[in-house]
């Protein structure tokens, strides 16, 4: 069919369209190389008990998955994971949203806001991890400080379980508050002005102004946003390894999340085949939730 469609074509035509394919064809192959097959490949090792060492790898079908549901810290870095990731988006769209409003009305020292905000977002991980561990230390942080000065108890923000996972939402949502806040002045900047002259004339104001103009209008960026966040929160583990293990931390099974049991399993126990099933699952989690969120927004954009 390829070849027919193509002797309608002239010859100058044709050479180009041949161009282009033979252009594509190393991006495509490398796009396979290095995303495509992993995931083919994680599933098939997902179906075998698959040890980092020896050979021997008998083949358990879907024992992996049985095993995982019954697996009491998969189920804990399941409920950490999904407490982290829901929290951390609905509080970080929720604060982004209105900051954004503001800013991308024209302002002085706007541009000067939007670096502050966005700053923390560009700072490597790692090293933010370890100052935001200093500052939620029991003894020395400047978290506590602030607190006592209300004459309030000093906390361990790391130490107790139940605290540690809302001390690392918080820090999340500080990291990836700014990143938020640009996109969404994207959206608003691209509303024509048009609009809400029109809604003027015709009475409305304030919150039907937002209703009606501004809300629809930003859907396409609020769907961006909010897969991208999700994505990103699903995918924790720095922070976590950062700041919940070690002598002044939670113990890293209290707060382990998804990723960081993948990385347990894998290279701590060799199980690649556990940690596999893990993988997938977890890409089937992200996946669902994105097609859900397309679903429910794109569809009324």
């Amino acid at each position: 069919m390829q070849g027919l469609r193509l002797q309608n074509y002239s010859s100058n035509e044709r050479s180009r369209i041949l161009f282009c394919y033979l252009m594509l064809f190393p991006i495509l192959a490398l796009f396979f190389v290095l995303r495509i097959f992993p995931i083919i490949r994680t599933f098939w090792m997902s179906l075998f008990d698959w040890s980092l060492i020896g050979n021997n790898r008998p083949f358990l079908g879907l024992g992996n998955y049985v095993m995982l549901f019954k697996d009491e810290q998969f189920l804990l870095s399941l409920k950490n994971t999904f407490l982290y990731a829901g929290a951390s988006v609905i509080v970080c769209f929720v604060l982004s949203l209105p900051i954004a409003m503001v800013l991308a009305k024209k302002m002085r020292f706007s541009a000067f806001y939007q670096a502050i905000f966005f700053l923390p977002y560009i700072t490597p991980l790692v090293p933010m991890s370890v100052a935001w561990k200093w500052i939620y230390d029991p003894m020395y942080g400047i978290l506590n400080y602030i607190i006592s000065l209300f004459g309030i108890e000093p906390v361990g923000w790391l130490i107790y379980p139940n605290i540690a996972i809302w001390a690392l939402i918080i820090m999340n949502v500080w990291k990836n508050l700014g990143y938020n806040i640009i996109l969404l002045m994207v959206g608003l900047r691209n509303i024509s002005p048009v609009y809400y002259e029109a809604a003027s004339i015709d009475g409305a104001y304030g919150w039907k102004k937002f209703r009606y103009i501004t809300w629809p209008l930003l859907k396409p960026m609020i769907l961006y946003v909010l897969v991208t966040s999700t994505i990103n929160a699903f995918n924790v583990f720095t922070q976590v390894y950062v700041m919940t293990l070690g002598s002044q931390a939670a113990p890293g099974r209290a707060v382990r999340v998804l990723l960081y049991d993948i990385y347990e399993n894998a290279f701590r126990y060799f199980r690649l085949g556990y940690a596999s099933a893990e993988a997938v699952i977890l890409t089937i989690i992200v996946i669902v939730l994105t097609l859900i969120q397309f679903k429910y927004i794109k569809s009324e954009v």
